[in-house]
C-alpha cells in the first residue's frame, strides 16, 4: 500500500483508513457526512416549525391534559360520592344495628312478661282450683256427715222401734206414758 499524503486530497474528501486502506469519505455538495446529517436536521425541524407541528403537538397535549384534568375532577367526584354513599351505608348499617338491638331488647322484655304473667296466672289457677277442692271436699264431707246422720238417725229410730218393741208391752207402755206426763208436770 502506498501512503498518501492527507493534504493531497483536501480539497475534495477526507480519507479513512479502513483495514490498511484508506479510502475516500463520501461527501454530498462538499460536505462531509456528520455535516449533511447536522444540516439534514436543521431542515426537518424548519419544516416542522413552518407546518406548525409543535403547536398541533403543544395542543395534543393541551388536550390531553385538559382530558385527563377532567378525569381527575370526574374521579374525585366519584371518590366524594362514593365516601358520601359509604358513610350514609354505614350510618343505615349501624342504625339497623340498633334498631335490631332495640327489637331483641322489646322482645326480651316482651317474653318475661308474658313468662311473668304466664307464671302469675298459673300460681291463681292452681290457687282457684285448691279452693274449688277443698269446697268439693267440705261440700262432699257436709253431704257425708249430712247422710251419716241420717243413717245414723235411721238406724236409731229403727232399733229403738225394735228395742221397744221388742222390751216393752202395753202395760210398761203405760207406766212409761205416766211417768213422762208427770215430769211434764213438774215444771
Amino acid at each position: 500500500m502506498s501512503e498518501q499524503n492527507p493534504a493531497e486530497h483536501s480539497d475534495t474528501s477526507a480519507t479513512v483508513e479502513h483495514g490498511g486502506e484508506a479510502h475516500a469519505a463520501p461527501n454530498v455538495f462538499g460536505l462531509e457526512a456528520p455535516w449533511f446529517i447536522s444540516l439534514a436536521v436543521v431542515a426537518v425541524l424548519a419544516i416542522l416549525v413552518w407546518k406548525k407541528v409543535p403547536a398541533a403537538i403543544g395542543r395534543a397535549l393541551d388536550s390531553n391534559i385538559a382530558r385527563i384534568r377532567d378525569q381527575l375532577h370526574e374521579a374525585e367526584t366519584l371518590r366524594k360520592e362514593a365516601e358520601a354513599l359509604k358513610a350514609e351505608y354505614q350510618k343505615k348499617a349501624k342504625s339497623a344495628e340498633s334498631e335490631a338491638q332495640e327489637m331483641i331488647e322489646r322482645a326480651n322484655a316482651e317474653a318475661a312478661n308474658i313468662v311473668a304473667k304466664a307464671k302469675k296466672d298459673a300460681e291463681a289457677l292452681i290457687e282457684r282450683r285448691g279452693k274449688m277442692a277443698e269446697e268439693k271436699i267440705a261440700a262432699e264431707e257436709q253431704a257425708a256427715v249430712k247422710q251419716l246422720r241420717a243413717s245414723a238417725a235411721d238406724a236409731a229410730s229403727r232399733a229403738a222401734a225394735r228395742l221397744i218393741a221388742e222390751r216393752h208391752d202395753p202395760k210398761s207402755d203405760e207406766q212409761l206414758v205416766d211417768r213422762t206426763i208427770a215430769e211434764f208436770s213438774k215444771h
